[in-house]
């Protein structure tokens, strides 16, 4: 049983909505639960901030947003930035030579929402040698208007760029994690995950101490609540950090195996009710 909490932590997709991409009534219902009992209530998402705040409106939360598995946080009643982080001088750049040397096609996050755009790239189509759209290809066709194409993105990235990914079929995206790694030993932060809302793999690719768990950390401690009176729940291999670091760390059903052995305790999955589960855990003493 955990110790009284204070900050409860939620991933996104996975956790909060369903196999749909939709909010659950499992997840409403446990956000509100909690509020009524005192906890405070969270998302920390790997989402671009924009995906994200349809969520936030319909749980009904007005406070800080962890997105971008933690490289941008921001406050959706005003759109202001908390904190975006930034990558050393020249290593952005260098990383960029080593993605597109593989053979792959990078994505740059700015904090641009205000501009009414997202992220940079160098393209927005992508086919495999059929000429079918890739998993990349999809995505850039569905959110081609919020991006921004710069044909030299390489040779000089924006200034302002916090985070980016790479997208494809899960060995590629995995050996292009351990290279990055590799190359850059302590300057970045990477992780591959599955795309929850397109059929490829992810390479998230972060400055060096940038996780969901930093930025959740940082808040926690401008309201005075330590890491151990913080319940963290998530799915996947970048909510590691917060389930790892928080008092009570908390997998949901349907998340990875290693998510589940790293995790104080596992609830039912995301389509059954597992964030009910977890407040009722919460709330019942």
């Amino acid at each position: 049983m955990p110790q009284l909490i204070k900050l409860l932590v939620l991933d996104v997709d996975g956790t909060v909505t369903d196999s749909r991409h939709e909010v659950t009534a499992a997840a409403k219902e446990a956000v509100q639960k909690a509020q009524t009992a005192g906890i405070r209530v969270m998302l920390a998402t790997g989402r671009r901030y924009r995906d994200v705040l349809p969520v936030v409106t319909e749980l009904g939360l007005v406070g800080p947003v962890v997105t971008a598995s933690g490289a941008l946080v921001k406050m959706p009643v005003h759109h202001e930035t908390l904190f975006c982080s930034g990558f050393q001088d020249t290593t952005l750049s260098q990383v960029l030579e080593c993605v597109v040397g593989l053979g792959h096609e990078p994505v740059l996050y700015t904090d641009s929402f205000n501009e009414g755009f997202d992220f940079y790239c160098r393209t927005v189509v992508a086919r495999n040698k059929d000429g079918e759209l890739t998993g990349f290809g999809e995505y850039l066709q569905k959110n081609k208007q919020l991006a921004r194409v710069e044909a030299t993105l390489c040779e000089s990235p924006p200034a302002n760029t916090f985070s980016g990914f790479v997208m494809g079929n899960v060995r590629e995206m995995e050996a292009l994690e351990f290279t990055l790694n590799s190359r850059f030993p302590d300057m970045l932060s990477v992780h591959t995950i599955r795309s929850p809302r397109y059929r490829d793999w992810l390479c998230e690719i972060a400055p060096a101490g940038v996780d969901k768990w930093s930025s959740v950390l940082q808040l926690a401690e401008s309201w005075e609540i330590p890491a151990e009176a913080i319940c963290a729940a998530g799915d996947d291999r970048n909510d590691l950090p917060m389930i790892i670091g928080a008092g009570f760390g908390v997998a949901m059903g349907n998340a990875r195996q290693e998510v589940q052995d790293a995790a104080d305790h596992v609830v039912g999955c995301h389509e059954s009710g597992g964030l009910l589960e977890l407040v009722e855990i919460l709330t019942s003493r």
